[in-house]
C-alpha cells in the first residue's frame, strides 16, 4: 500500500509563507516515474490542482492563482515533494492534498491532507 503523508501546515498571517511536504513510501527508482502533484479543496469549494511536478522535476506547472507565489519541488533521493508557498493570502485556505500519478498506467495515490489556515 503506497502511504503519502503530508506535512507543515498551520496557521499563518497573511503575507506570510509554509513550505509543505509530502513524504512516499515509494522506492526512489519508483518515485521518479510519478508525476506529483498538490491539490487544495477550500471551505465548500470542490477541489482544484495548484502545482504539477514531472518525475523528472524538468517541468512544472501553476494554477493561475497561484503562479509566481508558489513553487514546486521534488526530491527524488528522498522521495519527496514540496511547496513552498508565498505571499500567502486568506483564499489560499484549506486543505491541501498531495497526490501521486504513475507515468503510463492508472495507477495513482493520495495522501490525507494538511490544513492551511491564512488568517489574522
Amino acid at each position: 500500500q503506497v502511504q503519502l503523508v503530508e506535512s507543515g501546515g498551520g496557521l499563518v498571517q497573511p503575507g506570510g509563507s509554509l513550505r509543505l511536504s509530502c513524504a512516499t513510501s515509494l522506492s526512489v527508482f519508483t518515485f521518479s516515474n510519478y508525476a506529483m502533484k498538490w491539490y487544495r479543496q477550500a471551505p465548500g469549494k470542490e477541489r482544484e490542482l495548484v502545482a504539477h511536478i514531472s518525475g523528472g522535476g524538468d517541468i512544472t506547472n501553476y494554477s493561475d492563482s497561484v503562479k509566481g507565489r508558489f513553487t514546486i519541488s521534488r526530491d527524488n533521493a528522498k522521495r519527496t515533494v514540496y511547496l513552498l508557498m508565498e505571499s500567502l493570502r486568506p483564499d489560499d485556505t484549506g486543505v491541501y492534498y498531495c497526490y501521486a500519478k504513475r507515468r503510463f498506467s492508472a495507477a495513482d495515490h493520495w495522501g490525507k491532507g494538511t490544513l492551511v489556515t491564512v488568517s489574522s
